[in-house]
């Protein structure tokens, strides 16, 4: 019996923290019961601190790093080989991952022709692990589900036995990719192949009604991996790129920069009906000392971080009727 449920949303195009914010948010809540992955498959990753270690997952929801019930749900694709080598790797950490990983019995699996086929990908810029193919497959009606491949049939669930039962259940979902990315509303062709909105998230079993708060991640500035231009021709994104570490947590590709789009972020807040809304990464651009963002097409310049903050709070609170809070953060642990 689902008692509720918040949810995590990336307001750009991936690579914003939600991780962090996810580690942070089942640490500090005992009320959660599940954490569930709602989207996506080994093109995403989250990389976060957990005692002052270092933690990169693909596929695993974090809550086995908090010993809670972490589900992969049928919105997902998974590579049942890096599945399994995951599950390897925290466990090596420490983390009793076995007695917590969950998988819902309608995730599809990722096979090797389609890694293959996605390997010719040149005009969209994939990362190459054939989630495309396996999405389309899905749909297409002629795909493999998990239910039926044997390497993961210890963990196999109908998620909604799981979260439907005699037991109260409450969640907390974590997304990957982000809204710029998302099927419908991204930047179409250059997108993902599911669904990174709330939507996502209520397409894994659970009634609208149960949703109760909703977390906005952003970075207070714009990155891309992908290949379209993105980037615009400034030094600066340079300097942040390589000081600060801004390459793909999955592919090791460079991202690409830009200033913070406002009329973007307040599109993605209003669609979500985000509640809480956190600016991850002011740091880097304390370090820089430049302050910018754009509204209406225009790149605006501030000559101070307060000045920029409340510039951004003002849009925000003014656009975005359901928001609650606006938290900036600057370190790998803070929220």
């Amino acid at each position: 019996m689902i008692k509720f449920a918040d949810v995590i949303v990336d307001l750009q195009a991936g690579d914003t923290g939600k991780g962090k914010v996810a580690n942070y948010l089942v640490e500090n809540d005992s009320e959660y019961t599940h954490v569930i992955r709602y989207n996506g498959g080994g093109n995403a990753g989250h990389t976060f601190y957990h005692k002052n270690q270092k933690i990169v997952t693909h596929y695993i929801p974090l809550g086995v790093i908090h010993n809670k019930k972490s589900i992969i749900g049928p919105g997902c694709v998974i590579n049942p080989k890096k599945l399994l080598g995951e599950i390897t790797y925290l466990e090596e950490m420490g983390f009793d991952v076995r007695n917590n990983l969950l998988i819902d019995k309608r995730v599809h699996i990722v096979k090797e022709e389609y890694i293959e086929e996605d390997k010719n990908d040149s005009e969209i810029g994939t990362t190459k692990t054939g989630n495309g193919p396996t999405y389309r497959n899905k749909y297409n009606r002629t795909g493999l589900r998990a239910e039926n491949c044997d390497e993961l049939k210890d963990y196999i669930i109908d998620i909604y036995d799981e979260l439907h039962g005699q037991n109260e259940v409450q969640i907390l979902f974590e997304g990957a990719q982000g809204f710029e990315l998302d099927i419908d509303w991204g930047d179409y062709p250059y997108v993902t192949s599911s669904h990174c909105t709330v939507g996502g998230a209520i397409m894994n079993g659970v009634p609208p009604q149960k949703i109760r708060d909703i977390y906005g991640i952003a970075k207070v500035y714009r990155t891309y991996v992908g290949s379209k231009s993105f980037e615009p021709n400034d030094p600066i994104f340079d300097r942040i790129r390589n000081e600060f570490g801004e390459f793909g947590a999955t592919t090791g590709r460079p991202r690409q920069l830009n200033w913070l789009d406002m009329d973007t972020i307040i599109k993605s807040i209003n669609i979500n009906g985000v509640t809480h809304l956190i600016f991850n990464k002011l740091d880097v651009l304390k370090s820089i000392n430049e302050y910018k963002l754009i509204l209406n097409d225009e790149i605006i310049g501030f000559d101070s971080c307060d000045k920029f903050m409340n510039k951004i709070n003002d849009l925000i609170f003014k656009s975005c009727p359901l928001i609650y809070s606006v938290k900036f953060s600057e370190s790998p642990y803070q929220i």
